[in-house]
C-alpha cells in the first residue's frame, strides 16, 4: 500500500532537519588588552636641596631679603664708625681695647658675600652631595657671583675707609682662587692679607677647629671690628656645643646686635644648623639622617 504524498513529504522533512548539527555557539568577545604604562621621564632622583637651591637662584624673596640686609647694615655702618666704643667682638675675642685702631668689618665668604648655588645646583642635577673634589673644582673655576647687595655694601664700606677682612672656612690650598674670585667681581681686597682661611695661624690662639674666634681676635688686635656678617652662627660666636640647645646659648647674650652689629644671610642649603638636628652624625646613613630631622619638626600635635 502506498503512503499518501503529503505524508511522504513531511516525513523527509522531518528526517532532514534531523541529520542537521546543532550551531556551534559563538566564543565570548576577548577582552581589549589593557595598554603597557607608559614610563616616566628619566630625571634626577629626589633630593632634600632641590627647592632651597631653587628659591636661591630664582625667588625674587631671596634677592629682597638679602638686598635689605646689605642696605640697612650700610645706615648702620655710618652710626657705628661715628660712636666710640662701637664694637662687634664678643669680649672673649677682644684681647686689646678697640679704640683708636682704625675701622674694620668681617664677612664670611660662601653664601655671604658669594652665591655658590650653581655647585649645589648641579650637586642636586647630578645627584651627589657635597665632597671636597667636586667643591675644589669648583672654587677653582672661579665663577661664583656675589650674593645681592654684598658687593655694593663692600664698595660703600671701604670708600669709607673701612677695611673688609674676608674670613673663611675655604681650604689653604684655595686661597689664590678665592682672592682672584673675589677680586674679579669687584670686591675690594688691597692686601691678600685681608683673607684669612682655614688653617691660618694666629700666635697665641688655640684653634679649636673650623671656629673662627682665633682668625676674629687676629683683627682686632689691629682693627676696631664694626660689625660682621655671615650665613651661621659661628661666623659671629663660638658654639660650644652645635645641638639645638648649644646654638641657642651661644647667641642669647648677643640677640640685641642682630641687625645693628651682626648680620645674618639665608641659607636654606647647608649649615651647622642640619648636623646639629641629628647629633652630627654624618656618618650615619641618609634614610637615617632624613629620619631624624622628620622628627625634629614642630607637628603641633
Amino acid at each position: 500500500m502506498s503512503l499518501p504524498r503529503t505524508l511522504v513529504l513531511s516525513t523527509l522533512v522531518l528526517a532532514l532537519a534531523a541529520c542537521q548539527t546543532a550551531p556551534t555557539p559563538r566564543p565570548a568577545a576577548e577582552p581589549a588588552p589593557v595598554p603597557a604604562p607608559v614610563a616616566a621621564p628619566a630625571g634626577p632622583a629626589a633630593n632634600d636641596n632641590l627647592n632651597a637651591v631653587a628659591w636661591i637662584q630664582a625667588a625674587e624673596e631671596y634677592r629682597l631679603l638679602a638686598g635689605q640686609t646689605f642696605r640697612s647694615a650700610l645706615v648702620q655702618l655710618d652710626r657705628a664708625i661715628k660712636t666710640p666704643g662701637w664694637d662687634a667682638l664678643v669680649p672673649s675675642e677682644r684681647a686689646n681695647p678697640a679704640d683708636g685702631l682704625p675701622p674694620a668689618v668681617i664677612v664670611d665668604i660662601d653664601e655671604t658675600v658669594l652665591d655658590n648655588s650653581p655647585y649645589q645646583a648641579r650637586l642636586v642635577r647630578d645627584g651627589g652631595s657635597y665632597n671636597e673634589v667636586t667643591w675644589d673644582a669648583w672654587v677653582r673655576e672661579e665663577k661664583a657671583r656675589p650674593v645681592p647687595g654684598a658687593l655694593e655694601f663692600a664698595q660703600a664700606a671701604a670708600a669709607r675707609g673701612v677695611t673688609i677682612f674676608y674670613v673663611s672656612n675655604r681650604a689653604a690650598h684655595l686661597n689664590e682662587a678665592t682672592v682672584a674670585n673675589l677680586r674679579a667681581v669687584g670686591f675690594p681686597i688691597e692686601s691678600e692679607a685681608q683673607f684669612l682661611g682655614l688653617g691660618f695661624f694666629v700666635d697665641g690662639c688655640e684653634q679649636q677647629g673650623s671656629e673662627k674666634g682665633c682668625r676674629r681676635q687676629h683683627v682686632g688686635r689691629t682693627h676696631r671690628v664694626l660689625m660682621q656678617f655671615g650665613d651661621q652662627i659661628g661666623d659671629m660666636v663660638t658654639i660650644e656645643a652645635n645641638n639645638p640647645a648649644g646654638r641657642k646659648a651661644a647667641l642669647e647674650p648677643y640677640l640685641g646686635w642682630f641687625g645693628e652689629r651682626w648680620w645674618v644671610l639665608p641659607n636654606p642649603s647647608y649649615g651647622s644648623w642640619e648636623p646639629a638636628l641629628f647629633n652630627n652624625a654624618w656618618s650615619l646613613p641618609e634614610a637615617e639622617r632624613r629620619q631624624l630631622k622628620l622628627e625634629a619638626l614642630d607637628y603641633a600635635e
